[in-house]
C-alpha cells in the first residue's frame, strides 16, 4: 500500500448556511509525496480566479519533504444567489485523488 497518495487532511465544514452579500470561505489542506495539486470545482465545473470577479483562490505551500502540505482557500466575496451550489476541493498527485464537497445554500 502506498502512503504517499494525495490526502486532504483538513477542510472547512461540509454543509453550511451562508448569507447573501457576505463572504464565503472554503479551505482545504492536503499532503502527499509528491505534493498534490488542488483544484476547485463548482457543480462539477473547474473554477479558478478567472471564473468570476468575486471568486478568489489562494494557495500556500509549507513544511519540508514528506511533511510538506499545501493549503488552498476559495473565497467568494460578496456571495450572490448565483454562487449557491456544491463546491469540491480535489487534491491530486500521481498516486491518488482525494475529494471533499461543500454545499453553499442561501
Amino acid at each position: 500500500m502506498n502512503t504517499d497518495g494525495a490526502q486532504i487532511i483538513r477542510s472547512s465544514h461540509f454543509d453550511y448556511e451562508f448569507y447573501l452579500g457576505h463572504k464565503i470561505i472554503f479551505i482545504c489542506v492536503a499532503t502527499g509525496d509528491p505534493l498534490p495539486t488542488i483544484t476547485w470545482l463548482k457543480d462539477g465545473i473547474e473554477v479558478d480566479n478567472s471564473f468570476n470577479n468575486n471568486l478568489h483562490i489562494n494557495e500556500w505551500k509549507f513544511g519540508k519533504e514528506k511533511e510538506a502540505q499545501i493549503k488552498s482557500k476559495l473565497e467568494i466575496d460578496p456571495a450572490r444567489q448565483m454562487d449557491s451550489g456544491t463546491y469540491e476541493c480535489m487534491a491530486n498527485n500521481k498516486y491518488a485523488v482525494d475529494r471533499k464537497n461543500f454545499k453553499a445554500d442561501f
